[in-house]
């Protein structure tokens, strides 16, 4: 169904806090304020470990993965920012010593990085990162970066047109969640969880509960934003990213009370629970061009489209 034009002239929510997660899997950075790229808020999962098969290590199979602190320099989010010789990503983790990455490295490229459905080239971080990872999780793993020189890894063409990339993210180059849709959650817990269970990349305050679901195109700071599908949830919420250790909590309530049967009872993957929204940037707008490509917290998030309930929603 086609969803409603709207010309708001209130927001319909503040962004409340921005994350970014250099590393696939790893611990996220809150921030206030970053650089819009198409493939996502800048050094967004630009990094992934993988296997001495090649295939990306993630919380599902490594959920130590999620004891791994991740520092870029202070000024990193500058829109200007260019790395220098001593400009390095600072890696920590219970029982390591610190792991220092430099942002500026003309790096080997390794083939046969295997994310999902995509394979490709990425850069390798070096024999000290592979100990480092391969020491923390006890097997032969590799720190890899995106190949941003030659590879693309385009999003869904089946949900979204194919100029929209993401670099290691799951899926798609933004995940939006509401603080009042964790709130709604975690009055059905017996335990809250924090937001860092779901890792989105902007968090809202101010609506409803559940009202991203509904959201097709937004605006935050004049840029537009598609509401591509409902995000899908793995086994990662069940699992203290404090900790690493998993329960059966969330997904053990959402199944109750966010699967597919229940949101849409007509449509497929009934079995799936869903919470948040996978979203891209209209970055081929015109709105788009020159500088000051920047979102941060407390801008206000206008409604410019939205279906009427979550059963017309794409998931």
């Amino acid at each position: 169904m086609e969803s409603e034009l709207l010309a708001p002239t209130i927001p319909a929510a503040k962004v409340s806090s921005l994350f970014i997660y250099p590393i696939k899997s790893c611990r996220g950075i809150s921030v206030s304020h970053a650089p819009l790229t198409p493939t996502g808020l800048r050094w967004d999962r630009q990094w992934v470990v993988v296997n001495s098969k090649g295939r990306a290590c993630t919380q599902r199979v490594d959920p130590k993965l999620a004891l791994v602190e991740v520092q870029l320099p202070p000024d990193a989010l500058a829109e200007d920012f260019q790395p220098t010789n001593n400009s390095y990503m600072v890696l920590k983790a219970p029982g390591m010593e610190s792991l220092k990455i430099c942002l500026s490295k003309q790096h080997e490229v390794t083939e046969a990085i295997i994310v999902w459905e995509w394979t490709g080239s990425a850069w390798d971080e070096g024999i000290e990162a592979s100990r480092w990872f391969s020491d923390f999780l006890g097997k032969p793993c590799q720190l890899v970066r995106f190949n941003a020189a030659s590879e693309v890894r385009r999003v869904d063409p089946n949900y979204v047109g194919e100029q929209h990339r993401t670099y290691f993210s799951d899926g798609y180059p933004f995940l939006l969640l509401s603080q009042e849709s964790l709130d709604a959650l975690n009055e059905l817990l017996k335990e809250p969880i924090p937001i860092n269970r779901f890792r989105p990349n902007i968090l809202v305050e101010g609506c409803d509960p559940y009202s991203e679901d509904l959201w097709t195109e937004i605006q935050i700071s004049g840029f537009s934003f598609q509401g591509v599908k409902l995000c899908s949830r793995c086994k990662v919420p069940t699992i203290n990213q404090e900790t690493g250790i998993s329960g059966s909590e969330p997904t053990e309530t959402l199944m109750k009370t966010r699967s597919g049967k229940v949101l849409r009872p007509d449509g497929k993957n009934k079995n799936k629970v869903y919470f948040g929204q996978n979203m891209v940037w209209n970055w081929m707008d015109s709105s788009a061009k020159g500088s000051g490509k920047i979102i941060g917290v407390g801008d206000p998030v206008y409604v410019l489209r939205k279906v009427s309930s979550a059963a017309e929603a794409a998931a």
